[in-house]
């Protein structure tokens, strides 16, 4: 079995994450993950406090086991949010869009490990001087918001850069990019588009449809304008977005367009004004399964690989 300082940081068998999806990542999906072994993440998106209190009290009365939950540091709510976790005392909590060095000493105060996600060295070596247990190196194959740089260049240049454990993400559906991540230096991976596909997970049966039946070009990226690219399925939606967006409509026009599209997606299963958010690697999801044999497919396939994927060229 694959066994890292991730495992022994959070009490996990498997060194292996749930992507804090907005909308998507739920009570139901996160404790199934936790339950697996891996670490199952409700996601804060731009939910409020009581939202997420009530999904994190659903949570441990589903699961015994560890669990986290991402904040979305750009949500107007994020002080609110902070504030939840850690009054509820949540084993993990997981950061993006922004940097959470502001609520590090009260997270710390409750035991809470905090691991940020980042997108360049500079950000990691910062968080890591501000105090975070481990980071997530997210690369730009990832769906919802990205990043430029990839998974394979940005997975080792963080880990070369840091002393604490990293946690590689984006691109990672099936075990063999699960291998080279680790190969890469991550000691854990987190995943997100594949458990677009788990039975637990409560999106419409449209937006599962959709995933399981991504091809290689399924995925294209609108947003870089306004500073937030975001990658997504191509849909109607995401073509007219990006007509939009290469046009002559102002910033505030382009807000309005995007406000409630994903909720569209998720709850609605609306094609034309839905934005399926989704990773590169939905080429690669192709059943629903539940979370546990997502979990362990990926990591005995994973292990399978690391001891005997590579003898074939060796003498």
């Amino acid at each position: 079995m694959i066994h890292t300082r991730i495992n022994d940081l959070l009490q996990i068998k498997y060194p292996l994450f749930q992507g804090g999806m907005a909308w998507i990542a739920d009570a139901d999906l996160a404790s199934s993950v936790s339950e697996a072994g891996g670490l199952g993440i409700i996601a804060a998106g731009n939910a409020d406090g009581d939202y997420v209190r009530r999904e994190i009290r659903k949570a441990k009365e589903l699961t015994g086991k560890p669990f986290g939950v991402n904040i979305m540091l750009l949500s107007p709510h994020a002080d609110e949010v902070a504030k939840v976790v850690a009054e509820e005392k949540v084993k993990v909590v997981t950061t993006g869009a922004g940097n959470p060095s502001k609520y590090m000493e009260l997270w710390k105060e409750r035991g809470i490990t905090v691991i940020p996600v980042v997108a360049s060295k500079a950000m990691a070596k910062m968080m890591e001087r501000s105090g975070a247990d481990a980071l997530i190196a997210e690369g730009g194959e990832s769906g919802g918001h990205v990043g430029d740089t990839t998974t394979m260049v940005l997975l080792p240049m963080i880990s070369d850069s840091v002393s604490i454990p990293v946690i590689g993400a984006g691109g990672i559906a099936d075990e063999r990019e699960a291998a080279a991540s680790f190969i890469l230096g991550a000691e854990g991976i987190q995943m997100g588009t594949a458990f677009l596909a788990a039975k637990e997970c409560n999106i419409h049966p449209v937006y599962k449809e959709k995933i399981i039946k991504a091809g290689d070009r399924a995925t294209m990226v609108t947003g870089k304008r306004l500073g937030h690219p975001v990658r997504s399925l191509r849909t109607s939606f995401a073509r007219r977005y990006r007509e939009a967006e290469y046009s002559s409509a102002s910033d505030e026009e382009l807000e309005k367009l995007g406000v409630g599209a994903l909720r569209k997606a998720v709850k609605d299963g609306d094609e034309e004004n839905g934005c399926f958010l989704s990773g590169q690697a939905a080429y690669y999801v192709n059943e629903i399964k539940s979370a546990k044999d997502i979990v362990e497919e990926i990591m005995k396939g994973c292990e399978r690989i690391m001891r005997e994927g590579f003898s074939k060229w060796l003498e």
